[in-house]
């Protein structure tokens, strides 16, 4: 590995062991677990455990049949 002291590197690899992967295989999972973390709010699975806690909701959900204008630039 590139620009990494040599007692990171041994760390990694020694890591890397202990989990049965190879080194990059660990840096990958070392970088998806940093910015995608596995306690991460969803905002989709709140938006339907709202909706399932408070009976969901009632919208008005016609659609505007009525052709529309283009839009003008002028």
């Amino acid at each position: 590995m590139r620009n990494l002291s040599e007692a990171t590197h041994r760390a990694l690899k020694q890591r890397a062991a202990e989990h049965g992967r190879s080194t990059e295989a660990e840096v990958r999972e070392i970088h998806e677990d940093a910015v995608r973390p596995k306690g991460r709010v969803k905002v989709g699975s709140r938006l339907a455990e709202f909706g399932r806690r408070y009976g969901g909701l009632e919208l008005d959900a016609a659609r505007d049949a009525s052709p529309t204008e283009p839009a003008s630039i002028e």
